[in-house]
């Protein structure tokens, strides 16, 4: 039997790499290294800035699965917390997540398990589908952020909402309908090389 982080049905990665501690660490460490790496694509805004954090998020999760894409946000935010600075604008260290963006990034974590979970079911294989879930990915990281801003900043529910939810809204639609594009895609991709390793045998 092999040692995996993976647990339930296989995903995306599992159809291109097979499971396996070191190979589920590195995929872990990766998908937080890509969300590290589109939080540094902002739109600065207060409280809350634009990033493309959450499309990293979808990817991950969908992806990596259930248990790894969490896994993978909580390495995002734990490194991110002890001193990587991959938060937004290059930040680091526990006062970005006791800070008004603090709630996103907890929220990343539900988000990745959602998505992961709905992959492991088909969900990421058509685009309808796809985008079904992605929305649901991205709605998830609002149901935790909005609260932990309006804690933060002490906002009321008009402010918290001008502040952290409809400014964000076609952003994340547009990341939601990039990522739908982008796995069945892959997914197509997929299918393709193994038809054509069958062929070839």
């Amino acid at each position: 039997m092999t040692l995996s982080l993976a647990v339930g049905r296989p995903t995306l990665a599992d159809h291109v790499l097979p499971r396996g501690l070191v190979t589920d660490v590195s995929l872990v460490l990766g998908g937080a290294a890509l969300t590290g790496l589109l939080a540094q694509v902002a739109i600065p805004l207060w409280p809350v800035p634009i990033t493309g954090q959450t499309l990293a998020v979808l990817l991950v999760g969908s992806t990596l699965g259930a248990s790894r894409g969490v896994l993978a946000m909580l390495a995002y935010a734990l490194l991110g917390v002890a001193g990587v600075p991959w938060f937004s604008d290059a930040g680091h260290g526990l006062g970005v997540m006791l800070s008004s963006t603090g709630g996103y990034i907890a929220g990343f974590i539900l988000a990745a398990a959602l998505t992961g979970w709905l992959a492991q079911r088909q969900w990421d294989r058509k685009f309808l589908q796809a985008a079904v879930t992605f929305l649901a990915g991205s709605g998830v990281v609002f149901l935790v952020g909005l609260p932990w801003l309006a804690v933060v900043t002490g906002a009321d529910l008009g402010q918290t909402l001008a502040w952290g939810l409809w400014p964000f809204i076609p952003g994340g639609i547009i990341k939601a309908l990039i990522a739908a594009a982008i796995i069945p895609v892959a997914w197509q991709g997929v299918r393709e090389l193994d038809a054509a390793k069958r062929d070839n045998r």
